[in-house]
C-alpha cells in the first residue's frame, strides 16, 4: 500500500476505501473537460475497477485530489482522470501524485505506462513522460455515443 506523507501536510495515498466517490464525481462530471456529464455510476464502477490514489489533506483528512490507473499490474498501464481540486492548485500536489502512482506501477514491474492529455504536456515531461515514439503501431476504437446515459462517457 502506498502512503506518503508529504512536507506540507498532504498525504497521498492508494487506499480505495478512503476515495470520497460523490467528491470525485462532482470534480470529473462538472469540472474535467475530458468527462463532463459522466454519471456517478460510471466513475463509482472507475474508480472500483482501478488502482486509485488520493491527495488528502493533514488535519481533516479531507479529499484535494484524485488520480487512477488502468492497469493489469504486470506489464501496462493507463493513467487517467488526474485532479487537483482548484482550491490547493499551483502547488505541485498534482505532480507528486502523478509521480507516486508513477513510482507505485514501476515498483510492481509496470513497464508501460500511458495517458492522454489535452493542456498539461509540461507537467508530464517533467516527470519522464514522452509522445508516443511509434504512434503509427497504436490505434484507437472509440464507440459511437449511447443512448443509456448509464454506460457514460
Amino acid at each position: 500500500m502506498v502512503s506518503i506523507m508529504l512536507a506540507d501536510g498532504h498525504q497521498i495515498c492508494d487506499d480505495p476505501t478512503r476515495v470520497d466517490v460523490d467528491r470525485v464525481h462532482d470534480w470529473l462530471s462538472t469540472d474535467a473537460y475530458w468527462a463532463l456529464g459522466r454519471p456517478r455510476e460510471v466513475v463509482a464502477r472507475s474508480i472500483a475497477n482501478s488502482l486509485v490514489f488520493g491527495v488528502y489533506r493533514g488535519g481533516d483528512g479531507g479529499q484535494v485530489g484524485f488520480a487512477r490507473v488502468v492497469t493489469d499490474q504486470a506489464t501496462f498501464g493507463w493513467l487517467c482522470d488526474v485532479y487537483i481540486d482548484r482550491s490547493v492548485r499551483g502547488r505541485g500536489l498534482g505532480r507528486r501524485l502523478v509521480a507516486a502512482a508513477r513510482d507505485e506501477l514501476a515498483r510492481r514491474g509496470v513497464r508501460r505506462l500511458l495517458l492522454g492529455t489535452l493542456d498539461a504536456h509540461g507537467v508530464y515531461a517533467a516527470l519522464g513522460f514522452a509522445p508516443l515514439a511509434e504512434p503509427g503501431r497504436w490505434m484507437e476504437l472509440t464507440a459511437p455515443p449511447t443512448a443509456d446515459p448509464a454506460l457514460g462517457r
